[in-house]
């Protein structure tokens, strides 16, 4: 019997796998009415606020995330890097959890290893037409089921100083992060130096799209 369901575990895997897509998206530049937000902590329930997380920064990367999405577990080591990389030079990355349990996102912090700020703006899928994520992400031409993840990038320099209006146009990505794009334009925002820049390759399906027939899974284990 156990010997069955690892097969079937097996073959399952093959399939999701053979019909995974890459949902790598460029950084563009984008008319979009980003707001001052204040949102509970995953980790504390303390609340954390985005106009005060780029007090002091230069740039400041917000990131929407379904911790149960494969593309975002595709993506969180790589901004773990760049956060432990180019923190001390005035980055912030502040990551803000999606449709799934606090509980979910916290086991989920702690397996990806993650450090920098993580929110909570959803708990359960089927708020997902009502989060101000789904409406962002729309209003920039982001047609994805579940759009886990998507970036928005905020240059506290150039941010409006008053209000609940942080910026009306700016740069975001409407899926998974290219890697040595994301870090060239990092480098550029804080004033460093390039660097010559590994060409960027698809991934070839080796990580599934998020879609809302999935279902949900434990966290997964390093082999």
């Amino acid at each position: 019997m156990r010997n069955t369901f690892f097969v079937f575990a097996a073959i399952l895997l093959t399939v999701i796998f053979a019909f995974g897509q890459n949902e790598q998206a460029p950084i563009v530049e984008k008319e979009i009415n980003y707001k001052n937000w204040t949102y509970k902590s995953v980790r504390t329930g303390e609340d954390t606020n985005l106009r005060d997380l780029t007090v002091g920064k230069k740039l400041v990367i917000v990131v929407y995330y379904a911790p149960w999405c494969g593309n975002w577990r595709y993506d969180a080591p790589m901004l773990q890097k760049l956060y432990d990389k180019y923190r001390s030079d005035g980055l912030e990355i502040v990551a803000v959890g999606e449709y799934d349990p606090v509980s979910s996102m916290q086991n989920n912090l702690t397996f990806m290893k993650i450090t920098f700020p993580a929110v909570y703006e959803s708990e359960n899928r089927s708020e997902k037409q009502k989060t101000k994520h789904y409406d962002y992400r729309q209003s920039t031409g982001d047609t994805r089921g579940w759009g886990s993840p998507w970036y928005i990038f905020l240059q506290p320099s150039l941010m409006e100083k008053k209000g609940d209006t942080l910026t009306k146009k700016t740069f975001v990505i409407n899926g998974e992060m290219i890697a040595a794009e994301g870090e060239k334009f990092i480098r550029e925002k804080l004033g460093l130096p390039a660097i010559e820049a590994k060409s960027a390759t698809a991934k070839n399906g080796e990580i599934e799209v998020c879609d809302p027939t999935e279902k949900k899974t434990t966290e997964l284990k390093k082999p």
